[in-house]
């Protein structure tokens, strides 16, 4: 039944494969759970059942957020089960989550994701010089340098990719490329660099972004169509840096990319580019950096978004441009500049 259940997620709600993995692992470790209890069919299903499994999941170390998410995928299982008679009356009508700690996100300091930003750009411009693509294609390039870059040379990024270890650790954000540098490394360093900038500047998930086509930018207004939560689409705007970045890759992008492959940002395999890598990207272009805190490219969205409320604006822009459905989702950035500020006056304020 819960095979059906997933089903009816994904071809009648619409809703996204991530969403229904997750629903899939929760109603197994239910289904786990009931089956070790003796309870044998979804009809025998009680309150006491689900108290029990969520009394198990916090004893195994769950996270109050995760119990929470579990709480929401098993009510809608049972409002959907009752619907279609599997069960007679609803047991989680009177399940109850637990309340979610609300824990302030870590950020960068503005001059701490400018100096990633730049550090990245400028290894970026030195390897592709202004109005210049990467020189010859893939094709040209050969086998030996495709199995170099991926070897060695992919910025330590595509390491799980090319499934192989790097033989070397090579930073983004050297100055300048190595004099073997072919098209595809300077093709990786223009794309390294069109990510980040496209990250910070649109406040995207990652999610978001790796599921970007080409089509997407609106280069003339400077805007990307970005496919969010529930397949809710939104425009996002970009600056001149993320627009520079971007032409910059896209002049660089056929060095990777294979032939008909629609995804804007591509790994060295010429295909859509894997979320990992981007995490393991913003991962080392943080560490990078003296006295920037080592972060997720969900912290760079945080960032973005704390630095929108900083500057001045208002929530409800922040909401639209982070696609969140409540403002009360966005309201957690005010909480985060009210720390900031507590903090400066506490270090600054001679009566603090």
């Amino acid at each position: 039944m819960i095979e059906q259940f997933l089903d009816h997620l994904s071809a009648e709600r619409d809703r996204s494969t991530n969403t229904v993995r997750a629903y899939s692992v929760d109603l197994a470790s239910l289904r786990l759970h009931l089956t070790e209890a003796g309870v044998a069919s979804w009809s025998d299903l009680t309150l006491n059942d689900l108290r029990s499994w969520l009394a198990a999941q916090s004893e195994a170390g769950n996270s109050r957020s995760t119990l929470a998410r579990r709480v929401s995928t098993v009510k809608t299982f049972c409002r959907w089960a009752r619907r279609r008679g599997v069960i007679a009356t609803d047991p989680s009508v009177r399940l109850s989550a637990p309340r979610r700690m609300t824990s302030l996100p870590e950020v960068l300091r503005v001059d701490q994701a400018a100096a990633i930003l730049d550090a990245a750009d400028e290894a970026a411009a030195a390897a592709v010089p202004a109005a210049r693509g990467c020189g010859e294609t893939a094709a040209d390039a050969g086998s030996a340098t495709r199995q170099s870059v991926e070897a060695a040379v992919d910025v330590g990024s595509e390491a799980g990719e090319a499934g192989a270890a790097p033989t070397e650790n090579v930073s983004p954000h050297q100055s300048a490329p190595t004099p073997a540098a072919g098209p595809e490394e300077r093709a990786v360093r223009a794309r390294d660099a069109a990510v980040l900038e496209l990250l910070y500047a649109s406040g995207m998930r990652v999610g978001e972004l790796a599921s970007l086509d080409v089509s997407a930018l609106d280069e003339a207004n400077q805007l990307v169509r970005v496919m969010g939560k529930g397949r809710k689409e939104r425009m996002v705007p970009y600056g001149l840096p993320a627009r520079e970045a971007l032409e910059r890759w896209l002049r660089c992008r056929g060095a990777l990319a294979a032939d008909g492959e629609r995804a804007l940002f591509v790994g060295v395999r010429g295909r859509r580019i894997d979320q990992r890598i981007v995490r393991e990207l913003v991962n080392r272009a943080t560490a990078s950096v003296d006295g920037a805190p080592t972060l997720s490219p969900h912290a760079l969205r945080h960032s973005a978004a704390t630095h929108l409320v900083e500057g001045g604006a208002d929530l409800r822009t922040v909401q639209e441009y982070l696609g969140h459905a409540s403002l009360a989702t966005t309201q957690i950035y005010t909480h985060v500049s009210a720390e900031r500020l507590r903090a400066g006056f506490e270090q600054a304020h001679p009566r603090a």
